[in-house]
């Protein structure tokens, strides 16, 4: 029996629930019963422990059960006959009734909001647009061949860029340490490989020239025994090697996976690889644009239950990060849920809009757009058939390839329905630096 009490708000609602003692003893007798057929204590052949040993034994556990599963019957009859769609768990006390016929308790829960998209016709969305030229095709095969850079040996003084072969040697108060000598030791002059003052030093020797200079290891060095301490290093430079780009040959194009074609198959290869690349990250730009639309059209409530499980979601996500970058122990580090509270909000808020759109549009995913998703995201594999099958053999995956086309759904549908404004992003924009040939 369950009787609708004040709300609280437009989402949290309470209930008094009542449960029959009769009932609860009645059940609660029937499984103590049953245990006491196998139950084994010493002292006694199974089956034949006194019904008094079995009470006390288990008799408060037994009990425990049966109120929890009478309550969640009731709680469950009680929303449905409602209309409620609960949010999240229950939080259930109890009422501390004083009839004995009955135990009584109060759940107070959230429910999910009524969503009402806004008048999506007179709204500007920006479709992001941009193009593939061959300036971009070739500074992406430059880029290509950077990656395989090699270095010659050079008679010559060494600068930014070369790679360098020396011998060193480091003391700290005139004493040798652990890890500060080594012998034909190899860096590229520049890159951020070693500290700046080792860096530096190492420019403008030759070939067997040497040079002595201290270095400050940083208050924070990953080697506690040296940090914040200061060495005197001695170098000896043994081979300056120049940066070599590959020729654009038989050579080159073969590791490309290129057997014949040369450099315009080259050219065809990257220029079909850069176009879905940026086909996607297009498709990223618009879809946030149209998402950030949705919130600032679509005003509602939102359950904390559901924030709640989003930010706990979000932070087991951080120490998962963590731990996968080498971090020890991060199950016992404090992340301040604040710090995830912004995010897990717009997270809830755009899977209710998303879903709501998709349930009162009839956008769900159909099978034929699942595999030509797949189809097209393995085309930039070696062997896309494998990759087809890859996907298609575990529910897990397609459930992730899923969300995204849904996404694209509703995506798409929002284009059909808003005033769309092509907003042009230059490649170099699109790529971000990492994707520029430097």
């Amino acid at each position: 029996m369950t009787e609708q009490t004040e709300i609280v708000n437009p989402l949290e609602k309470s209930l008094n629930l009542k449960i029959s003692v009769e009932k609860v003893n009645a059940e609660v007798k029937k499984r103590l019963k049953k245990i006491a057929q196998t139950a084994k204590m010493p002292g006694f052949r199974p089956g034949k422990v006194p019904i008094n040993m079995i009470v006390k034994s288990h008799g408060a556990q037994v009990n425990s059960d049966v109120i929890s599963e009478e309550l969640n019957q009731v709680f469950s009859q009680s929303t449905q006959q409602a209309n409620y769609r609960v949010a999240g768990q229950p939080k259930i006390k109890n009422a501390n009734s004083k009839a004995k016929d009955s135990l009584e308790f109060v759940a107070t829960f959230e429910v999910y909001p009524e969503i009402t998209v806004g008048d999506l016709s007179q709204v500007e969305v920006e479709k992001h647009v941009s193009e593939v030229t061959l300036q971009e095709i070739d500074q992406t095969i430059e880029i290509l061949r950077k990656q395989r850079v090699f270095f010659q040996d050079i008679d010559r003084e060494s600068q930014e860029g070369d790679q360098v072969v020396i011998d060193f040697t480091g003391k700290i108060d005139g004493i040798a340490f652990k890890g500060g000598s080594a012998q034909d030791f190899s860096f590229v002059v520049g890159k951020g490989q070693m500290l700046p003052e080792f860096d530096q030093a190492s420019r403008g020797l030759k070939a067997g020239e040497s040079k002595t200079f201290d270095l400050v290891f940083p208050e924070n060095y990953h080697g506690q025994d040296v940090a914040g301490k200061t060495a005197q290093f001695e170098i000896t430079l043994k081979k300056v090697q120049a940066p070599k780009l590959p020729e654009l040959n038989e050579q080159f194009f073969a590791e490309m996976g290129i057997k014949e074609g040369g450099i315009e198959k080259l050219r065809e290869d990257v220029a079909s690889n850069l176009k879905r690349e940026v086909d996607n990250r297009l498709k990223a730009k618009t879809k946030e644009s149209i998402m950030n639309v949705l919130l600032k059209t679509t005003q509602f409530d939102v359950p904390k239950a559901l924030i709640e499980s989003e930010v706990t979601d979000l932070v087991q996500r951080a120490r998962e990060d963590l731990r996968e970058r080498g971090l020890q122990n991060v199950e016992e580090m404090k992340l301040p849920e604040d710090l995830f509270q912004e995010q897990a909000e717009r997270r809830v808020r755009l899977g209710l809009i998303v879903s709501n759109l998709v349930k009162a549009n009839e956008l769900q995913v159909q099978m034929n757009q699942l595999t030509t998703f797949i189809q097209e995201e393995a085309k930039s594999y070696e062997n896309p058939a494998e990759v087809v099958k890859w996907y298609m053999s575990d529910r897990s995956r397609l459930q992730q390839i899923e969300a995204i086309v849904l996404e694209d759904n509703v995506v798409n549908w929002v284009l059909s329905k808003a005033k769309v404004v092509n907003k042009q992003v230059s490649f170099d924009e699109l790529m971000g630096k990492n994707n520029t040939a430097n």
